[in-house]
């Protein structure tokens, strides 16, 4: 059945100047946002069911933007979702009435800050504002204030401790939020950690709170800075004496404490491998501490070890061997991520106390490690 005259006519004269459209199916509405920023609405007539009517509507649309009444594919969700959508019509996304259209608009690698403006008219929800908010075009254009904003707000309501963590390294990013509201995103962290895990991998070299020094930093600040210039390991370590990386330290050791769940711990982990990403000596991914104990324990012996032995690490062992142990931490949390957690968890979906309990083959070492990079520690 074909959509009533009158709906057909004032479809067509609105389709003549919009650039986005959306479907309001519960009231029976069609919303048109024009070039210069005004709307329009049509409440519709159905002389059918209104779920056909709707369907109609949308065929009518797609004929109009695509050429063709079948609309948008929306057995491509799984590949638009990846932000795979082809940039060539991505205007033409937004005409179409269909949210997974316009989910295929947020997350294209073609995404400009415009198109970000008429695509969160089109479907404002906080997954859109994180796909778009991850593209830089759209965090130096104006929505990166707009969607940092929503994402600020709609915080205390997130409920995937994922999607926290996302959010909260979005927002984080230069120049979209002030510094009074990191600090409020922060003292959430205090009683729920997952805030936290986004600081780690947002901002880990400037964190809010602030820690002193490690105590023989004077000690060994000669010895590690004549290195540092050419040598991963001697500025590594350096940054970790002085108090940005005190602070990153101290705040692993907060979050290792209580993870509330499994999304939790392993975006932990994989903060903690990025961080320690640039001593890492294999491309392997181990899949237990243990094993990666046990390569760099050979490696430090000079037996064979499925790990290389780079000059720079022979280098600050030579200049600096009391220091061995805090080389062994850091080679050990390098190669630390999600794999080392996996066989755990793929035997159990466990939360809370029983699975920090199930996770102390991961926990304990790394905590460990983490101990030995603090100040006091000797």
């Amino acid at each position: 059945m074909d959509l009533s005259p009158e709906d057909a006519l004032r479809l067509n004269v609105m389709l003549a100047n919009a650039v986005a459209v959306r479907i309001d199916e519960g009231i029976n509405t069609v919303l048109c946002l024009g070039e210069n920023g005004s709307e329009a609405k049509i409440l519709l007539n159905p002389n059918c069911r209104a779920e056909q009517y709707c369907r109609n509507v949308r065929e009518l649309l797609s004929s109009h933007v695509m050429g063709s009444p079948g609309g948008y594919p929306v057995y491509l969700k799984r590949w638009t979702r990846m932000g795979q959508a082809s940039d060539a019509r991505l205007d033409d996304l937004l005409m179409l009435g269909e949210q997974e259209a316009v989910i295929a608009v947020t997350g294209a690698p073609g995404l400009t800050d415009e198109l970000a403006r008429k695509a969160w008219w089109a479907m404002p929800d906080s997954d859109n504002a994180r796909r778009m908010l991850a593209r830089t075009s759209v965090v130096e254009g104006s929505m990166g204030a707009v969607l940092s904003d929503f994402l600020l707000e709609f915080l205390p309501f997130e409920e995937s401790p994922s999607d926290i963590i996302e959010s909260v390294k979005l927002v984080l990013q230069p120049g979209l939020i002030s510094d009074e509201e990191k600090v409020g995103i922060w003292a959430r962290g205090r009683q729920k950690n997952v805030f936290l895990v986004g600081f780690l991998h947002a901002t880990p070299d400037d964190l809010p709170d602030k820690t002193d020094r490690r105590e023989d930093f004077d000690k060994h600040e000669s010895s590690l800075a004549q290195l540092a210039a050419n040598n991963n390991f001697a500025r590594l370590l350096m940054k970790l004496m002085l108090e940005s990386g005190q602070s990153f330290l101290l705040t692993c050791q907060k979050i290792l404490k209580r993870p509330a769940n499994q999304d939790v711990v392993v975006s932990f982990l994989e903060a903690i491998g990025n961080y320690f990403s640039d001593v890492r000596l294999s491309a392997f991914h181990f899949d237990s501490v243990d094993h990666i104990e046990q390569q760099v324990d050979k490696l430090l012996a000079g037996e064979d070890s499925e790990m290389e032995f780079p000059d720079e690490l022979k280098q600050l062992l030579e200049a600096c061997p009391e220091l061995q142990q805090d080389l062994r931490a850091m080679l050990i949390l390098s190669h630390i991520g999600e794999p080392v957690i996996t066989p755990i968890f793929a035997v159990t979906d466990s939360v809370g106390s029983v699975m920090r309990k199930k996770i102390e083959p991961v926990s304990k070492p790394v905590a460990e490690c983490l101990s030995c990079l603090q100040k006091g520690s000797r």
